[in-house]
């Protein structure tokens, strides 16, 4: 079992993600004992941006591989992602970017797109300072677990989880309140993808 785990808040000990999807890996890590954690900081050793120059031998193109190598062999990806600007911080569309590769995690076919990447189940730690979940009058601007539900997709895994806190910036007794959610729902995400 390889569990990844990717981290790619700007807020080093402050981040509510990182302490989430930490959590998250820890719980998987008592599920599954034997498991080995491949662990990833977007933050601290951010990817370059995507270019289609290179050639094999250049160090961006190498870590490009590795990354991609990381994500196929995972059973498990963990992802602290918080809400910046109502999408992703720039880092994780860096690594997705890495991980989006044609004919390795999707090809286009007659009947269009196919995810090769099936069989994963990938876990995130969203947080936001304001609400967007369904049903809130933020929905709309939610640019960022619905973009990560729909590339996951596109790589054809199904199994995809959201450990959420939101309300995070209203008030401190919502930040304590919604993170007591949060960690009481890693139990059950983790039983679930388990």
């Amino acid at each position: 079992m390889n569990i990844l785990h990717i981290d790619s808040s700007a807020l080093g000990s402050h981040s509510v993600s990182r302490e989430l999807s930490a959590a998250v890996t820890a719980e998987l890590r008592r599920s599954h004992p034997d498991v080995r954690v491949t662990y990833r900081d977007l933050a601290a050793r951010p990817l370059p941006h995507w270019t289609p120059l290179g050639d094999a031998g250049d160090p961006a193109v190498r870590e490009g591989s590795a990354v991609l190598e990381e994500f196929l062999v995972a059973d498990f990806v963990v992802i602290g992602a918080p809400m910046y600007n109502f999408s992703i911080p720039s880092t994780l569309k860096a690594w997705i970017d890495r991980v989006a590769v044609a004919g390795r995690t999707f090809r286009y076919g007659p009947n269009g797109a196919e995810g090769l990447a099936g069989g994963k189940q990938v876990i995130i730690a969203s947080t936001r300072g304001g609400f967007y979940a369904a049903g809130t009058p933020g929905a709309a601007a939610d640019f960022q677990e619905a973009y990560l539900r729909q590339v996951f997709g596109f790589f054809g895994i199904d199994a995809i989880e959201f450990v959420r806190a939101e309300g995070l910036n209203i008030s401190p007794a919502q930040k304590t309140e919604a993170l007591a959610a949060a960690h009481a729902s890693i139990d059950c995400d983790a039983r679930r993808a388990a």
